[in-house]
């Protein structure tokens, strides 16, 4: 392994400034904002410019950050992937990703996820990964499956958007289960 965070088909990087125009398509379909989180009222311009600005300036944080996903020989934005809600004395933190339209069900999420998972396994020492995912997300929920996540409960009604309650489906994967079958990263 050369580099952690590069794959055979993406690479995760930081946000950089021009990334705003990406990321505020990713927000203009209601239907995909719902999916990775809420829909919010529409952002000027200025908003995502400001937000990308602000966010390529902070320092690494490996407790909580958003890493872009692109392509690795073209450099197209593909989407992006979060950890976040970390607790390092339980050893577990959570993640998420949301995906361009034009980039969905080619490997990518999988491929990024399990980047994320790597680096948070074998470098930060983390335990277990959990995820959230809406009910009615077929999509996610099968990448989650299909990546070892096993599910752990249902938040029944927990959610309320689009004029109802929705369920929220929790999965989780402990580092064992992520390992079984992979291999580990290497120090050469």
């Amino acid at each position: 392994m050369s580099d952690l965070w590069t794959g055979e088909r993406v690479r995760l990087r930081g946000i950089e400034p021009d990334d705003w125009e990406a990321f505020r398509a990713l927000a203009l379909h209601t239907v995909d904002a719902r999916n990775a989180d809420v829909v919010e009222p529409p952002r000027s311009d200025e908003s995502f410019r400001a937000w990308t600005a602000e966010r390529a300036g902070r320092p690494p944080n490996p407790a909580a950050y958003r890493l872009v996903i692109e392509t690795r020989f073209e450099h197209a934005f593909v989407g992006a992937v979060t950890v976040g809600e970390t607790d390092a004395r339980a050893g577990r933190f959570r993640t998420g990703i949301e995906v361009t339209r034009e980039h969905r069900r080619q490997g990518y999420a999988s491929e990024a996820t399990e980047l994320v998972l790597t680096y948070m396994f074998a470098e930060q020492r983390s335990h277990k990964c959990e995820v959230e995912v809406y009910a009615f997300n077929d999509a996610s929920l099968a990448l989650y499956r299909k990546l070892g996540f096993v599910e752990e409960g249902r938040l029944r009604q927990h959610e309320f958007f689009a004029g109802a309650y929705h369920d929220v489906v929790l999965l989780g994967i402990t580092a064992d289960e992520y390992w079984a079958g992979r291999a580990r990263p290497s120090l050469r």
